[in-house]
């Protein structure tokens, strides 16, 4: 037998049967790093990923065909909207023979910022999140996810010194399920509106007043700034589940102040602090 009926004949273990009766919640592949060009409101940006795909995979079958993951996106050409992305979490399924699966995508993405005073704009990094799930019964779920900085400014402090509060970086994160499309920037923005000021890449000194002033006059507790992320969550109406969650690095302590709102849908199970949201669907 030469080299090419060898080839034609190579057996295909993973589709063999298995016996131990045990279907698996989620089998894929985790930390695959690739480039993607998103299309998010009016704007085309490229950035690269990290992803993580998985399957459900039944009790008789012995194996997932992990290829078949990177094959997906290699044949995406296209720039990536929510549609899009719900798309190739559909493709996935066909592709993989499987009723569930979720595709979980972690990206930085740059938004440029103008200085409140100056007008000189910069770059701004934001850790941003796309979840989406297919559930048993064909139940699709996409949740986003932004972790927005910003300046927080103690109420307390203001209150009782003589001169001066004590202020500090803080992380708002927001993970939103979404019955309808909605802009990374519009997550963005609900944060930096509930915060003390927003940061910038780039201030000079006249914004640099601008921004200690700002925060100073808007003092707000760790609990304010989830309580107004969440209220202002509350009133978007594609916004179908939320968890806030803020962090306050603490400038006068060794230790943050943390905070969160939960009210989630049926996709979520919730864990433990750290872990928001699980993205592996179940079968019941």
């Amino acid at each position: 037998m030469n080299a090419p009926d060898k080839i034609a004949f190579l057996p295909d273990i993973q589709s063999q049967v298995d016996r131990r009766d045990l279907w698996i919640d989620a089998v894929g592949i985790t930390g695959l790093r690739y480039p993607i060009t998103l299309r998010t409101g009016d704007r085309v940006v490229p950035t690269i990923a990290t992803l993580t795909m998985t399957v459900v995979l039944s009790a008789d079958t012995k194996g997932t065909h992990m290829s078949r993951f990177v094959e997906l996106l290699e044949a995406n050409t296209q720039a990536l909207d929510q549609k899009g992305f719900k798309a190739i979490l559909f493709d996935m399924l066909e592709r993989l023979e499987a009723r569930s699966g979720a595709i979980e995508m972690r990206f930085p993405y740059f938004v440029k910022k103008t200085a409140p005073i100056s007008g000189v704009q910069s770059q701004l990094d934001y850790e941003v999140c796309w979840r989406g799930s297919v559930f048993d019964e064909g139940r699709y779920s996409f949740w986003m996810h932004v972790t927005v900085p910003a300046t927080s400014l103690c109420p307390c402090s203001k209150e009782i010194s003589a001169y001066g509060a004590h202020n500090q970086r803080s992380h708002i994160s927001i993970d939103a399920e979404l019955a309808g499309e909605m802009a990374i920037e519009e997550l963005i923005a609900i944060a930096e509106r509930s915060a003390s000021c927003e940061v910038y890449g780039v201030l000079k000194r006249q914004d640099e007043k601008y921004v200690t002033e700002c925060a100073y006059d808007n003092p707000k507790f760790v609990e304010d700034l989830v309580r107004d992320v969440a209220l202002a969550l509350m009133q978007e109406p594609q916004v179908a589940a939320y968890v806030v969650e803020a962090e306050n690095f603490e400038s006068i302590h060794n230790h943050s102040a943390i905070a969160r709102i939960a009210r989630p849908g049926r996709s979520v199970r919730q864990t433990h602090w750290g872990n928001r949201l699980d993205p592996h669907p179940r079968i019941s």
